[in-house]
């Protein structure tokens, strides 16, 4: 199949778990013989002069990273404004940079490309596929207090509405767009994210080097730095750890909002000295990072999967998680690790003592969730399980894509389902 797909973060453009999805998905779906044409963006903050439009083929697939518009507009100031304007650049590209070649369907990654998929599937009259990685409402634990929380929500809805098939990513996932857009679940298809294989040896004396530098025992937690992720809760938790466990230290890698919030926790809880922030991490780094930890602890509040427990696993780490969302699905209790309740501290701080007190047990674990990661979130079976969607995914008759109005947003929490305004 010809395969036009639309995605705001692509290497070597990635804000998180999105571009490195949509990177894998697309080479997947090349490898196994589809015509595919991603539709990116440069840089946030350049423009066609320094960063012009990039028409490229990497791994099998055209990549179109289309350039920035002239209009002075930022993304944590004008986000709206924004990605209309990157949308807009994205139409232009779609239909004057493609020549003859014409998709057979137009696949959208979340809302930011809501509008030019949208318009985009209707000038080429092909279906339209969406695939929602996260939610407005699941980030602020069901509340849309924001006016620009409203708006990223009715661009959602619209997208989930307009769209003629959905896919998420774990069916806690399906169960929360079906929720909150009210949309049928049977409709929903369920593609896991997968791990793309790759050497996580590292030799021993730079792991030896790297527990010495950071202590031992060794937490470690990375990703993107917000709420949501629960690395306060981790931090809120360590008394109790290094109460049983004397020495215990976390690591914490990544950047985001958050970081200044988990410094102040840190201080509160007076573990200021026993957490270190290592910014963001190299690959090297992190691997050596991963082997020489004695527990990567997950401890999400809101994850709509967790791509960091795939890596975790691939590199034999033992596993601590959270049973937030896909979390739940990708770490096994018992099994492929040791889960615990979102925003429970000391069910967290048991979580991780089961782990530093039986390290054999967790090490059992760690094999355990390392081969399933081969039969269950290999890319190629997710690959072949999306273009199953793109497949059956039929285009509506005019008369069933009727212009929609707009959503009625609850004055309440959006789980709740109280009030409407």
């Amino acid at each position: 199949m010809r395969v036009l797909m639309l995605t705001w973060e692509y290497p070597p453009v990635v804000v998180g778990g999105l571009g490195r999805h949509a990177s894998a998905l697309a080479t997947a779906l090349a490898a196994v013989g589809h015509e595919v044409v991603v539709l990116a963006r440069r840089p946030t903050g350049t423009d066609a002069t320094t960063h012009p439009t990039l028409d490229s083929v990497v791994d099998g697939v055209r990549v179109l990273a289309v350039a920035e518009d002239p209009p002075h507009l930022e993304f944590a100031r004008d986000l709206v404004a924004w990605t209309l304007a990157m949308g807009h650049a994205m139409l232009r590209a779609g239909l004057t940079r493609l020549g003859a070649w014409r998709p057979d369907v137009v696949h959208a990654h979340d809302w930011l490309v809501a509008h030019p998929a949208v318009a985009l599937a209707d000038a080429l009259d092909v279906p339209l596929v969406a695939t929602f990685h996260a939610t407005e409402a699941g980030r602020f634990a069901g509340w849309l207090s924001a006016p620009l929380s409203r708006q990223v929500h009715s661009v959602e809805w619209w997208l989930a509405n307009r769209a003629d098939a959905v896919i998420t990513c774990s069916a806690a996932m399906r169960a929360e767009v079906a929720e909150l857009f009210e949309v049928h679940p049977a409709g929903i298809t369920v593609a896991h994210n997968g791990i793309t294989p790759r050497e996580w040896r590292v030799r021993r004396a730079r792991v030896t080097a790297t527990r010495r530098r950071l202590g031992t025992p060794l937490l470690f937690s990375y990703g993107r730095l917000e709420y949501e992720k629960g690395i306060q809760d981790l931090i809120a938790a360590l008394p109790r750890i290094r109460k049983a466990h004397p020495g215990a230290r976390l690591a914490v890698a990544g950047t985001g909002s958050a970081v200044p919030m988990l410094v102040e926790t840190a201080r509160a809880h007076r573990v200021r000295r026993s957490v270190t922030f290592l910014g963001h991490l190299p690959d090297d780094e992190l691997a050596a990072t991963l082997a020489a930890a004695d527990a990567v602890v997950l401890p999400s509040r809101y994850e709509p999967f967790g791509i960091v427990a795939l890596e975790a696993a691939a590199a034999g780490s033992p596993l601590v998680a959270s049973t937030a969302g896909g979390l739940g699905e990708v770490v096994v209790d018992g099994e492929t690790g040791v889960s615990f309740a979102p925003g429970d501290v000391r069910g967290l701080a048991a979580a991780v003592g089961r782990v530093l007190a039986d390290p054999r047990a967790a090490a059992r674990r760690a094999r355990a969730a390392r081969d399933r990661l081969a039969v269950d979130f290999c890319w190629t079976r997710i690959a072949e399980e999306t273009a199953a969607v793109y497949a059956t995914a039929t285009r509506r008759e005019r008369v069933e894509r009727a212009e929609l109005g707009r959503p009625k947003i609850p004055t309440g929490n959006v789980f709740g389902r109280t009030s409407a305004g």
